[in-house]
């Protein structure tokens, strides 16, 4: 077995940061370990703050991943502060009130922000963006019953957050620059499925739309489109998409692509840095090599654990298929897997009865598969794709055979 590192040092103090801390434990790890975040509030889930948080259903204190005194009764060290720079020659962090960190091992877990979106008047007040809980409590003040509130970005943040107001009463305006929503992270029939969905519970949605501006001298009042219309509204959420900061890495010399550069076991170039979550360029070892820049809690979870175990070198836990979740209404979506290279669709059910599921195949194989109020499509899909299942895709389309029963013999 390899010595543990004596020191710890974990930067980010999210899902992936939180949950590598908290693995490191449960694992027996016992030297000092240390937890680095610019937010007060201890870990937590971030999953539910364009949901059930945004409508009134779940308050701060339950998104917690482990009570506030878990960590001291655990001496995981809680340092809330934000870092300048990364020493890696003498293994320091250094922290921008002008104290230092010694570490043995480095794990990163900085994560992602919100992209911004360059236009005149995106300072206003009343343009509110959504990462964190409290991005989420200040857009919950302002989702009143009666307002109206534009959405810029038909993705599942901006979707769901228009579910959320729709339920709180607001008027909502979804606009997408796309020609159809989830244009970047689902199929069409996903998609549209979705845009009939909200508009049949009072969502007006515009797609193939460029927001220009916002208008207003101090808050927000409107939204001008290039065509120079202008959609009035009391609030804007601007949801379009998240860029890994991964600006610690890149200053520290890390190799970072779409993010920082690991490898299968969230290992980076450097021997003693570790990076999970949001802000890594990862392989896919489910899909040819393949890599990409995930967004998920499947993902911040599998690369904390599997870094966990790395550092005190125990046996790695099996490779997780990529999945992904977005409530809308009473619509559940689970994704499982990634769409790359298909070259069949197979529809399984009705969308019009709000229960169908949509798997891509190559050849024979599931590849990904996008299951609506369908959890048992949802989970054959995932173990389809982690077994290489061959399949009959005959057997898969008819809903009166179970999903996991259209394996071929």
């Amino acid at each position: 077995m390899i010595p543990h590192p004596a020191s710890i040092v974990i930067v980010g103090a999210g899902h992936a940061g939180g949950t590598a801390a908290i693995e490191l434990r449960r694992l027996g790890y016992a030297g000092a370990l240390v937890l680095v975040g610019d937010e007060v509030h201890p870990p937590y889930q971030r999953p539910p703050l364009s949901k059930a948080f945004l409508g009134g259903a779940v308050e701060p204190q339950a998104l917690s991943l482990k009570p506030a005194a878990f960590y001291a009764e655990h001496a995981i060290e809680r340092v809330v502060a934000s870092v300048a720079s990364i020493d890696r020659a003498a293994r320091r962090v250094l922290l921008d009130d002008g104290r230092s960190i010694a570490y043995e091992t480095l794990i990163l877990a900085t994560g992602a922000r919100a992209r911004q979106l360059d236009v005149p008047g995106a300072e206003l007040d009343g343009v509110f963006h959504l990462r964190g809980i409290d991005d989420a409590q200040r857009l919950r003040a302002a989702l009143r019953p009666g307002l109206r509130l534009a959405v810029v970005g038909g993705g599942y943040v901006g979707l769901e957050v228009a579910a959320a107001a729709r339920g709180l009463g607001l008027e909502v305006c979804v606009i997408e620059r796309e020609p159809r929503l989830l244009a970047r992270v689902a199929s069409p029939a996903i998609g549209d499925f979705y845009a009939t969905a909200h508009r049949a519970r009072g969502v007006e949605v515009r797609t193939g739309t460029r927001v220009t501006a916002f208008a207003g001298s101090h808050a927000v009042t409107g939204v001008v489109l290039a065509d120079g219309s202008e959609i009035a509204c009391d609030a804007v959420l601007v949801g379009v998409g998240a860029m890994a900061l991964d600006t610690l890495a890149r200053a520290a010399g890390l190799e970072c692509e779409n993010g920082i550069v690991v490898d299968a076991d969230a290992r980076t170039r450097d021997s003693h840095v570790y990076a999970i979550g949001d802000a890594t360029w990862r392989p896919l070892p489910l899909y040819d090599g393949r890599h990409a820049r995930l967004e998920s809690v499947s993902n911040a979870l599998e690369q904390a654990r599997r870094a966990a175990h790395g550092i005190l070198g125990l046996p790695l836990p099996a490779h997780e298929v990529p999945w992904f979740w977005s409530e809308q209404f009473d619509l559940r979506l689970q994704i499982a897997g990634l769409a790359f290279d298909c070259d069949t669709t197979v529809l399984r059910g009705a969308p019009a009865d709000g229960k169908f599921a949509v798997f891509h195949l190559r050849g024979d194989r599931v590849l990904a598969a996008e299951a609506v109020n369908v959890p048992l499509d949802f989970l054959a899909a995932k173990q389809f794709i982690a077994a290489g299942t061959a399949i009959d895709p005959a057997k898969l389309a008819d809903p009166a055979i179970k999903a996991k029963d259209s394996a071929r013999a």
